[in-house]
């Protein structure tokens, strides 16, 4: 029997309400969903329980969604009786426990908490997360959901990997516990579930006591990087990444490790995304000009080479800059930081983003980097220099091994690549004008760079910053084993299909 609180679904549909876009974090403009029928807003884990059962007595397509790290109309299928399910309302955090001169310990967390909260939560409790760590702004959920990652080689840095168990709504309404075990299909599928196997709503996490750590950054040239040991240049360090500056022919190598607490009394914290007015309001003008001239999109790269040669940290405690490296400061502070007091996030600018991930093996990495640069150079011969168009260059990260069915760094698969060191994530953002048809500068080079990195290489797509096409592209280099036996746990928990998406559609799900 369907209870009064699935009614409002029901009534919804049954009046044919008008279908409307739900948007990505850049709002207007950016669909996630391209047509819902509504958006649901519950407040409890068992709110959530009582719309999935509606859903599923009344085949209404359903979709959760955190608070945002979703970047292309890859949330929803285009059935406009679809009903959104906003989590952050859900959010309680409880059952800490973590005993003085213990190595770890727990917490249990809802749906709807994100990195901040939690990790704010623990620094006031004397707790971290260790190096699992996400953007400041996305869902803890959300990030097992999709296979979400810290830049690591040398420790644990895929969110799931501190999940001990975790709460599904699935697709009949029930909630499902699945405990962490390897050898378990149903825990190999969730751990990274795309939301296609239904609701996390309650996770149980690992903690580990708080600590400070460093960050270092150093300026290589291009050759260090490109004919380097790519792997020596990370693989010691508790997190690192590089920032590559293409038309400079520059990396920026930051790099990050534990440090005792007495070491230093600075407190750093980083900016990942936030500018002020005048800030936003020049790059704005400079990259709206690149549609049309590449030499503006050459000065942004300049101005902001040089912007990035400083720490992008401020001194917690008193909110003024740190001008040099190293910076020491918290855990969660210095790893992922989030936005200044007096600043807005970019995109509540007006400054948007097309996205490009994917994850290569280790050994591959040198191969795979020469190659874009010979994209590049290709076009240099043709007069168009292309660079980057993003405030901190193209994002190259790393993920340790972990093993699962759809997960970026998973191992023993199919392509027969060596995947046991860990996996190198090309992760190019580039700016999203909003003149004329709403294309790149040369958009011709970025579609042309995607094709060929799939095609050329064993490499997979982080699911949320690619297009539909990339997906339907990139299904070939997925273990078709693997996807097998996701499906058959997909098909456990969600028998009508009600958590489809275009990505489940796109990998062969629903064929």
């Amino acid at each position: 029997m369907v209870s009064l609180r699935h009614v409002p679904i029901l009534a919804a549909l049954a009046l044919g309400a008008s279908a409307a876009p739900y948007n990505t974090f850049d709002g207007e403009g950016f669909p996630a969903c391209n047509d819902v029928a509504a958006v649901k807003w519950p407040s409890s884990v068992d709110e959530i329980v009582s719309l999935v059962k509606g859903a599923a007595a009344s085949g209404t397509p359903l979709r959760a969604s955190g608070k945002g790290h979703m970047w292309y109309d890859t949330m929803c299928t285009d059935d406009p009786r679809t009903v959104v399910v906003r989590t952050e309302n859900v959010n309680g955090i409880s059952n800490f426990t973590l005993e003085e001169g213990a190595e770890s310990g727990s917490v249990v967390i809802e749906a709807g908490v994100t990195f901040l909260q939690l990790a704010e939560y623990l620094h006031d409790n004397g707790a971290s997360m260790g190096y699992t760590l996400v953007n400041w702004n996305i869902t803890m959920a959300g990030a097992v959901a999709m296979g979400g990652h810290r830049s690591s080689l040398r420790e644990d840095s895929m969110v799931t990997a501190g999940v001990l168990s975790l709460d599904i709504v699935n697709g009949k309404g029930e909630l499902v516990t699945i405990d962490r075990d390897q050898n378990d299909d149903d825990w190999l599928a969730a751990s990274t579930s795309l939301g296609l196997l239904g609701v996390i709503v309650r996770m149980t996490f690992k903690i580990y006591p708080d600590f400070k750590v460093y960050a270092m950054q150093k300026t290589l040239d291009e050759e260090e990087v490109l004919n380097g040991d790519i792997y020596g240049l990370i693989a010691p360090y508790a997190t690192a990444n590089f920032w590559w500056w293409p038309y400079k022919k520059k990396f920026h190598h930051r790099y990050y490790d534990k440090v005792p607490t007495e070491q230093s009394s600075q407190e750093g914290f980083q900016n990942t995304f936030s500018l002020d007015a005048i800030e936003a309001t020049a790059a704005k003008v400079v990259l709206e000009s690149g549609k049309y001239f590449y030499t503006s999109n050459l000065l942004f790269e300049e101005i902001t080479f040089s912007q990035w040669e400083k720490p992008n940290f401020r001194e917690k405690s008193t909110n003024k800059d740190i001008e040099s490296f190293p910076v020491y400061g918290w855990n969660y502070d210095v790893l992922i930081g989030g936005l200044y007091p007096d600043q807005k996030p970019e995109w509540e600018w007006g400054l948007h983003g097309y996205t490009l991930e994917l994850a290569f093996p280790i050994p591959m990495a040198n191969k795979m980097l020469k190659r874009v640069r010979q994209l590049f150079d290709a076009e240099n011969k043709k007069l168009i220099v292309m660079s980057s168009t993003y405030r901190s260059g193209i994002n190259i990260k790393f993920g340790k091994a972990y093993d699962d069915f759809l997960g970026q760094v998973t191992t023993n698969t199919a392509d027969g690549a060596d995947w046991s060191k860990g996996a190198i994530m090309f992760d190019f953002p580039s700016f999203h004008p909003t003149s004329g048809d709403g294309k790149r500068f040369n958009e011709p080079f970025y579609i042309n760079l995607a094709k060929t990195l799939i095609n050329e290489f064993p490499c997979r797509p982080h699911w949320t910053k690619n297009t539909r096409e990339v997906f339907s592209l990139a299904k070939k280099n997925i273990d078709p084993g693997h996807l097998s036996r996701f499906n058959a746990v997909r098909q456990k928990f969600d028998p009508e299909g009600i958590f489809k998406s275009p990505v489940g559609e796109a990998l062969g799900f629903y064929n």
